[in-house]
């Protein structure tokens, strides 16, 4: 018999994700079958059964583990009601179906886990909420506490507001993210497929990689597109992806379809195995790195880049040669050698506008000329995280 894997069952707090595939039927309107099978697999794993008002009978296997569940569905939840065929390819549209999917998701969810007397609540996120320390400090607390009341936190990109320059693109890389903003033992990603494989699984001669210890298994891997439904926006391409920053983090993944959830989350040897391949970094910093492209970029002197990457320094306004794009104080840039190659990325303190009259300056002459609003950095090494390669 093979040994279940260790990293799996010892996880106290584990994040799963699902898929608008594996939720919804393929003219876009939720299966409330599929939500409840999945909600019954998550129930049971921890620990609850059947209830009436007074809650879920306490202990069992689960006993001790939390759930955090990072759900698609919204848009496509809404596509039908709204009488569009398909998802729609303008970000208006989408918006107008997320507004009136999400609440029918959450009506869902809600009907769904209430049946173990299990109460949900609802995380909406945009990156623009968790890239401010303090934003980043409320989301957690928020997610923390829900976990403490025995609630399961329901976490979806707030797809009414956000736009295309401040989206994460999907929900597997926010899963990842959440994954290391509430501290999680284990990422779980469900979808339509039983996992990563060698090749097209539709094909013969196709085999399903079990184990991912390093970037090294990965070799020769083609990824393909879009989930079979056509309602997602993601693919392998960004499981793949999902699974790297969080174990990069040092969160071990499991990738597998949402019918073998069951075995997932028991750690049977089912899916791929993605094992962690880095350690925990400052929290907010991983958010920075991967939840959103960059609104300019600054170009810097040789100096710069080493007092930046070398000597963990802020970027000052005297290592910058040139800036990028149209950006305000607080916004995501890049950070870029005068070869073009990007090193790091940050949060900055200044509209772009303002940059070209502080460029090559002193801070202290800055403030002498303009005011002590201008005696500190470009970008504070506390809000900057160094790109790989």
């Amino acid at each position: 018999m093979t040994a279940a894997r260790q990293d799996v069952t010892d996880a106290r707090r584990i994040v799963v994700k699902i898929g608008s595939s594996s939720l919804t039927t393929a003219s876009g309107g939720l299966d409330a079958d599929r939500v409840d099978a999945l909600v019954d697999v998550l129930v049971r794993h921890l620990g609850g059964q059947p209830s009436g008002p007074g809650g879920a009978e306490p202990g069992g296997a689960g006993e001790g583990k939390q759930i955090v569940l990072v759900s698609s569905g919204a848009i496509a939840a809404g596509l039908a009601p709204l009488g569009l065929p398909r998802r729609p390819s303008d970000l208006a549209r989408q918006q107008a179906a997320a507004s009136v999917g999400q609440g029918l998701l959450l009506a869902r969810y809600t009907a769904s886990f209430a049946r173990y007397g299990r109460r949900v609540g609802q995380i909406l996120l945009t990156f623009d909420d968790v890239s401010r320390r303090a934003h980043y400090r409320n989301a957690y607390r928020t997610l923390d506490q829900l976990l403490a009341m025995g609630t399961v936190p329901v976490v979806n990109e707030n797809d009414t507001v956000a736009t295309d320059e401040i989206r994460f693109g999907d929900n597997d890389r926010l899963a990842a993210l959440v994954a290391h903003l509430v501290r999680a033992d284990l990422l779980v990603l469900l979808s339509d497929v039983d996992g990563l494989y060698d090749g097209d699984p539709r094909r013969p001669g196709a085999s399903r990689v079990e184990t991912v210890r390093g970037p090294g298994d990965l070799d020769g891997i083609r990824l393909g597109n879009a989930g079979r439904a056509g309602v997602g926006t993601g693919g392998m391409v960004t499981k793949v992806e999902a699974a790297r920053i969080a174990t990069e983090a040092g969160i071990p993944v499991v990738l597998t379809s949402a019918g073998r959830a069951a075995d997932a989350l028991a750690g049977l040897p089912t899916g791929t195995h993605f094992h962690p391949t880095g350690r925990r970094s400052a929290g907010r910093l991983l958010w920075l790195a991967h939840a959103s492209a960059p609104r300019g970029a600054v170009i810097l002197d040789e100096g710069a880049v080493r007092a930046v990457t070398e000597r963990g320094g802020s970027l000052l306004p005297a290592g910058i040669t040139a800036v990028e794009g149209d950006f305000t104080a607080g916004e995501p840039i890049e950070l870029r050698a005068e070869s073009g190659r990007p090193v790091a990325r940050g949060l900055v303190n200044f509209d772009a506008r303002e940059i070209p009259r502080l460029i090559g300056r002193s801070t202290r002459e800055l403030a002498r000329e303009l005011g002590p609003a201008y005696e500190r950095e470009v970008v504070h090494r506390d809000d900057l995280v160094l790109l790989r390669g």
